[in-house]
């Protein structure tokens, strides 16, 4: 996967005026070339990439979180009314659980 303007300012810029050295290696993966700072040689795109993902993955999973506290604090009375928020509760939590293990 290509470069965009906005990686390259936000990832490989700020590597390089850290005293990161590019290397003339590319990544197997996403071709991007690899890095090395510490001894550490790494691909920064998709290191930049995957966190963004877990980033957008932890949103996904605080509104569900919010949403499950919401119907459990407010249960209704009426045992029907009752039973469709724990359908919905029961669904919203195996939408949770698919999400986690989606994040690995």
């Amino acid at each position: 996967m290509a470069l965009t303007n906005e990686e390259i300012r936000k990832v490989i810029t700020p590597l390089l005026l850290s005293g990161a050295k590019m290397l003339d290696k590319h990544c197997p993966k996403c071709g991007a070339p690899m890095f090395e700072k510490d001894g550490r040689v790494f691909c920064p795109l998709c290191e930049y990439r995957e966190q963004k993902k877990r980033q957008e993955m932890k949103g996904i999973e605080d509104i569900l979180m919010k949403k499950i506290r919401y119907l459990v604090n407010n249960l209704p009375e009426d045992l029907e009314e009752l039973e469709r928020y724990l359908d919905i509760i029961e669904k919203l939590i195996r939408i949770l659980e698919h999400y986690k293990k989606l994040e690995g």
